[in-house]
């Protein structure tokens, strides 16, 4: 079996394992509970990839060309992420008569946009990377596949509640999984020869930027409009705590 193919299937491996978060959408929730604690676990999860990956990475990638800058067009770059989850959020119309069953519909989609953004360059250094090297091909599907579950919860679990719908919660859910083979094909058909470091160093930045606004301002805050918000509290932090031991065990 070629490399090339190997990288294609570790990519839709660590792609397909979001939908492993949508295993809880079948459990009855009659109090919310697995509602409010999955979303404040998935956004613990966002905003430390963001923090201990996606940052550093951008970081590592943009300071090979221009040391003296870096710091600042990260930043630069994060805060652009965080103005089109922002833009994206006002483009999403409101339905008021259902608001409830609205906002968890717009966290849904919110969180599935992120994601996608997210997985397309996932995609892309997973292909790349298992093309070259299968056994750092499969560290990193692993370690991919860790944060794709919670990722999942992110966006099955909201849309479900507004919907009511599991197929359109699962279809949201396999969609965003999907783009990380995605991702794979534009390397392998495109970007391969063309793609650089400052490239890949700016849109970690951006979608960065857009996975803290909707961690921070979207999914944390609707997890705690609910009761319990010390326990919903703790989630969050767990999430932060599983994403940060995970990404330990794969370095």
């Amino acid at each position: 079996m070629s490399n090339i193919l190997v990288a294609f299937i570790l990519t839709l491996i660590a792609g397909l394992s979001t939908m492993l978060g949508s295993i809880l959408i079948f459990i009855k929730d009659k109090r919310g509970v697995v509602l409010k604690y999955s979303l404040s676990f998935a956004a613990g999860v966002m905003i430390c990839v963001s923090v201990i990956d996606l940052i550093p990475e951008s970081l590592e990638l943009l300071i090979k060309n221009n040391k003296t800058s870096t710091f600042i067009l990260t930043f630069i770059f994060i805060l652009i992420g965080m103005f089109l989850s922002y833009i994206i959020d006002k483009l999403i119309p409101e339905n008021q008569n259902k608001k409830e069953n609205n906002k968890l519909l717009k966290v849904g989609i919110f969180s599935m946009i992120a994601i996608i953004l997210h997985n397309i360059p996932e995609g892309i250094a997973t292909f790349l990377s298992s093309a070259t090297n299968i056994k750092l091909g499969i560290a990193l599907t692993i370690a991919i596949a860790l944060h794709n579950i919670p990722e999942g919860i992110s966006i099955s679990i909201p849309i479900f509640k507004a919907t009511k719908s599991h197929k359109k919660a699962l279809l949201y859910t396999f969609v965003s999984g999907m783009s990380e083979p995605f991702g794979a094909i534009l390397a392998f058909l495109f970007l391969a020869p063309i793609i650089n470091d400052t490239i890949m160093g700016i849109l970690l930045a951006i979608i960065a930027g857009i996975m803290i606004h909707i961690g921070w301002v979207k999914l944390l805050p609707t997890a705690l409009n609910y009761n319990n918000k010390k326990r919903t509290f703790l989630f969050f932090i767990i999430g932060i705590l599983f994403m940060y031991i995970s990404h330990l065990l794969m370095n």
